[in-house]
């Protein structure tokens, strides 16, 4: 057991005040941020442990957002006790089949998960989006923010900072000004964080890592699945999947062009956050994943709407500082 993922010291007493006081403790998994997750068994029963330490975690959005997808019918894991003053979570466990190592094992059922995967979103988005803050022009600059913070000083270029948020500014109305309702947006909704599962709700599918759930654009959630971070979809799967969904939401005419600027916003977020996971967090694996984060963000900046956040580009990060340029720095 690797020491990061010793269980914490509160969670004995935790399990034991729950009903589960014999089961042993495992580790899960851990992620980008600083939750942990621990297997918890006890006889035929099995369930998950969060560790969700305060003050860097705070386990009451997963929470709210969990009781909000369950009530519209879909499969979030219930909560089975909570702890908040610990940061301690006991919630269902969907077992061990994602969706990504479904697919890595068997390609074949590439399009018929995707599809599934789409219906889920379509069903989401015909629903009124969660109690949740808006997916705003704050957020949306703050995100995109991080590439010009992390990734720019860590492979030495001085950028006109200043000009890149103009650009966003002049790009971002597409996405605000749109007919589109408003949606939950999940905002991880990808292959490692969707679950197989054996029910007939939801699409059979299970859902995690949506705490940082915000209402925006129908379009991010669709970006998050089909342009993921840590694995090929390849382009006519894409392809088949908006069109997929096109033919059951009918979005409006400025779908396309929404959908490649928030394939851009996040997909430049994504590369700022994972230069940054290597820098200030030690997690250099993540560095692995920057050449697809690029190859993605110059084919969503090829789109007319993206053209001045384009040209910032082409101005202020060449075309050899991109990919695995920070392979001289900590190799990939």
């Amino acid at each position: 057991m690797v020491a990061d993922m010793i269980p914490p010291a509160a969670a004995p007493a935790f399990l034991a005040n729950a009903g589960w006081s014999d089961a042993a403790i495992v580790p899960l998994a851990g992620d980008a941020s600083f939750r942990r997750y621990f297997r918890v068994l006890d006889g035929g029963r099995r369930a998950v442990l969060m560790d969700a330490p305060p003050p860097h975690e705070d386990p009451r959005p997963f929470i709210a957002i969990a009781e909000h997808l369950l009530a519209d019918g879909f499969a979030a894991p219930r909560i089975l006790a909570r702890d908040l003053t610990q940061g301690l979570v006991l919630i269902e466990d969907f077992g061990d089949l994602r969706v990504k190592e479904h697919l890595d094992a068997d390609p074949a059922e590439e399009m018929a998960t995707y599809a599934r995967a789409i219906d889920l979103l379509a069903d989401l988005h015909r629903l009124p989006a969660a109690q949740v803050p808006p997916y705003d022009r704050a957020v949306y600059q703050r995100e995109a923010g991080l590439l010009t913070e992390w990734y720019c000083p860590a492979i030495g270029l001085d950028v006109d900072v200043d000009a890149y948020v103009r650009a966003w500014d002049a790009v971002l109305p597409v996405v605000e000004q749109s007919a589109s309702p408003t949606v939950t947006v999940l905002r991880d909704y990808h292959a490692e964080n969707i679950m197989l599962i054996d029910r007939v709700a939801s699409h059979g599918l299970g859902l995690l890592d949506f705490q940082d759930a915000l209402a925006g654009h129908p379009a991010y959630d669709l970006v998050s699945l089909l342009q993921d971070a840590r694995r090929d979809v390849p382009v006519e799967v894409e392809a088949a999947m908006l069109a997929h969904y096109k033919a059951m939401a009918n979005p409006p005419a400025d779908f396309d062009a929404a959908y490649a600027v928030l394939g851009a916003q996040r997909n430049a977020k994504i590369i700022g956050i994972f230069t940054r996971l290597w820098k200030r967090d030690g997690k250099p694996r993540y560095l692995s994943f920057l050449p697809r984060m690029w190859g993605l963000l110059e084919r969503d900046l090829a789109h007319p709407a993206l053209a001045p956040v384009a040209d910032w580009f082409a101005a202020n990060i060449p075309a050899d500082q991109r990919h695995d340029a920070l392979q001289e720095f900590a190799p990939i």
